[in-house]
């Protein structure tokens, strides 16, 4: 056991994919655009609504029903999760390093079967990982409720800015049908849900509570950021939207989890003053070779870094302030929508 933790989120700092979009977009009819229609209805209850008991991430609970109806079930949630895994680039060697350096944990919104294809992949024990536990084979709608839900999908289509409609659809009609009472009590892990498995690292590992780095990318990560930052850890946005940003520390606008590897590689070995040191070194630095020599970064991260960014067009890694604000937002959400797509890459 090591004395400080590595938690990051999944989708965004590790893989390219958001696994319910993708799921939605597979198995229900017009179900990339009902996602994308939920997942701003999301942001509204919990960004601008601030719902009472409503944690970011929701989606994953609100798409719930229209799934049953088409009949999706646990494998075969499980064989498209094994079979569309893509990841950031090096996040594979990244996971590698920190195994001989820090405590290492996934906190993701996503599904538990995703999680679980992740871990494998990744070879990231699967008890080191959160999210959210979703048990489809246990889900059903009568024929009625089934006409209903379709009914339902075609409002929600035809109608996208309405959330009048919405809040009666999910929070009123939805709540009268029996799959209710299973949907309401699966716990999505986003926002607080992500904070609360915070919390069990650092009893699980019997850290110091400053001594944890969190890294995430969207609005899910809001809650894990403040509790890092307002901690004196690390907090870090990945390629993150104005949601992270505005909470984070430090911004890493990258197209390789390498440039994630090297900020570890020095709070592992030293603290976090001298991740900051280091932040405000690089950017003003002439030889970046001659700065890791001085910062003594691992040689494997060393070399695969330069290997990676060998035309010298480096990452964006900075410390966040109001000045410069403006222009990481535009940096990472062009990189965020460069590498996962703009369909994706849109979401909150």
């Amino acid at each position: 056991m090591f004395e400080k933790s590595f938690i990051t989120d999944c989708e965004g700092p590790l893989t390219l994919n958001d696994n319910a979009f993708e799921l939605s977009d597979k198995v229900i009819e017009n179900g990339a655009e009902l996602f994308k229609i939920l997942s701003l209805y999301d942001d509204y209850l919990a960004d601008i609504v601030k719902k009472d008991n409503y944690k970011a991430g929701n989606t994953l609970k609100l798409i719930l029903p229209f799934f049953v109806c088409e009949n999706l079930k646990n494998q075969d949630m499980v064989d498209f999760s094994q079979n569309n895994i893509y990841s950031v680039r090096d996040s594979k060697f990244l996971l590698s390093y920190l195994k001989r350096a820090m405590n290492t944990y996934i906190v993701s919104t996503s599904y538990g079967q995703y999680i679980e294809a992740v871990s494998n992949y990744m070879d990231v024990p699967f008890e080191n990982t959160f999210y959210t536990n979703v048990d489809m084979d246990g889900l059903s709608l009568n024929d009625d409720e089934i006409k209903k839900i379709n009914e339902f999908k075609e409002l929600i289509l035809d109608n996208p800015e309405d959330y009048e409609l919405f809040d009666d659809i999910f929070f009123t009609q939805i709540t009268q049908m029996g799959i209710y009472d299973k949907i309401k009590d699966i716990d999505v892990v986003g926002g607080e849900g992500k904070k609360l498995a915070i919390d069990d690292i650092i009893a699980r590992d019997d850290i110091d509570i400053n001594n944890i780095l969190y890294i995430g990318d969207s609005i899910t990560d809001v809650e894990p950021l403040q509790f890092a930052r307002s901690n004196n850890g690390i907090s870090i946005s990945f390629n993150g939207n104005e949601y992270p940003l505005k909470v984070a520390e430090i911004a890493i606008v990258s197209p390789s989890a390498i440039s994630t590897a090297v900020i570890a590689n020095i709070y592992a070995n030293f603290d976090k003053s001298k991740v900051l040191r280091f932040i405000d070194d690089y950017n003003d630095a002439d030889d970046l070779k001659e700065l890791f020599a001085m910062y003594e970064i691992d040689i494997e991260i060393k070399e695969r870094f330069f290997e990676v960014f060998s035309d010298e067009k480096y990452p964006i890694i900075e410390i966040i302030a109001e000045d410069n604000f403006e222009d990481i937002l535009k940096s990472s959400k062009f990189m965020r929508n460069n590498i996962r797509g703009q369909d994706i890459g849109g979401l909150g």
